[in-house]
């Protein structure tokens, strides 16, 4: 067989493994995005760009409570290069917008390394898709309008301050309601009702952590009803590493060495920008790494910590395998001094 065309068929073979994902496929159908969402390379992975309210979005399948999605658009050619694996990358620092057409409405925007398939091109802008993955209750399966809705993008969140403020008292939730994130600029966990009281209990920048008590019907004699198990499991690091999907929300209690307190740089897609984390090994000196997130309300305590003191730590797994280092990263609960 000629070389062309075999380096032809392989082409398309990889294409096609990069865009189909890791789950069956199925019968595309339209919806638009309800409020402005993280768009992922796979469910809870690496986040390739946001999409704003009103994007259209083709459904491809489902996996627990993720949609696998093809959403396309135009972007600005000189924010894009050739790429090896597909068509494009967006080599622009701080990414691009994703427009409905040339200079059109802004639908979303993807991250500096975002691959792209083009579709066609006109001078200055290059139509693109790109396959991902969505948190489905951010997406509307209803019918869509018939023109993409701008949606500006939510604004970066601040570098947090060297420590949190103290608790605010409470706060209300404006006529429109409010989204509640599982970090700034992470994924929609709920909903707030419009006129709402949350209790604040820190601020980073523009953002504020909130803290919400209520009930939610779930029989404990239904099976499959989801609680959360919060005993601390047997899980060691290396269990993690090799499935880092598998054991998300996991609790474990586990012997630590703190090395440092970090804060994580925006190449960490796992973490948001300035978060801080802990540095640490299980075990001792000579144990895996393990990154562990500080929550806002346990940083002044972290910050007492000194260089090689070992810790009890008891955390709920974020991902077995940090997409930079394949490290494990867990969040704090809660800590005790050892010795």
């Amino acid at each position: 067989m000629p070389l062309a065309r075999t380096s032809t068929i392989l082409r398309t073979l990889a294409l096609t493994a990069l865009l189909s994902g890791a789950s069956g496929s199925a019968s595309a159908q339209s919806a638009r995005v309800s409020r402005e969402e993280n768009f992922r390379r796979e469910p809870n992975g690496v986040v390739l760009g946001r999409l704003g309210s009103g994007a259209q979005l083709q459904v491809l399948t489902r996996q627990d409570n993720w949609l696998q999605v093809e959403v396309e658009g135009w972007v600005w050619l000189q924010s894009l290069q050739s790429s090896a694996e597909l068509d494009l990358v967006v080599s622009a620092a701080g990414g691009e917008n994703l427009r409905s057409a040339p200079s059109g409405a802004i639908i979303g925007r993807f991250e500096e390394g975002a691959l792209l398939e083009e579709v066609a091109r006109q001078p200055g802008w290059a139509h693109v898709k790109r396959r991902g993955w969505i948190w489905s209750a951010s997406v509307s399966t209803g019918s869509a309008p018939t023109a993409a809705t701008s949606a500006p993008p939510r604004p970066a969140s601040a570098a947090p301050a060297p420590a949190a403020r103290q608790p605010t008292g409470y706060a209300s939730v404006g006529p429109g309601g409010a989204a509640i994130l599982a970090s700034p600029d992470g994924d929609t966990l709920a909903m707030a009702a419009p006129e709402r009281d949350l209790q604040v209990v820190s601020r980073e920048g523009n953002w504020v952590r909130v803290r919400l008590d209520g009930w939610v019907w779930m029989p404990a004699s239904d099976p499959g009803t989801g609680v959360l198990d919060t005993t601390p499991s047997t899980l060691v690091p290396q269990d993690l590493v090799g499935d880092p999907n598998a054991h998300v929300g996991r609790v474990v209690a586990w012997a630590l060495q703190f090395i440092s307190l970090e804060r994580a740089e925006a190449i960490r897609t796992d973490f948001r920008q300035g978060e801080p984390f802990m540095l640490t090994r299980y075990g001792g000196a000579d144990g895996p790494f393990v990154y562990v997130a500080v929550p806002a309300e346990r940083l002044t305590a972290v910050q007492g910590l000194v260089p090689l003191e070992r810790i009890a730590v008891t955390a709920r797994v974020r991902t077995g395998a940090s997409s930079l280092t394949g490290t494990p990263i867990v969040d704090l609960l809660s800590f005790e001094r050892t010795r």
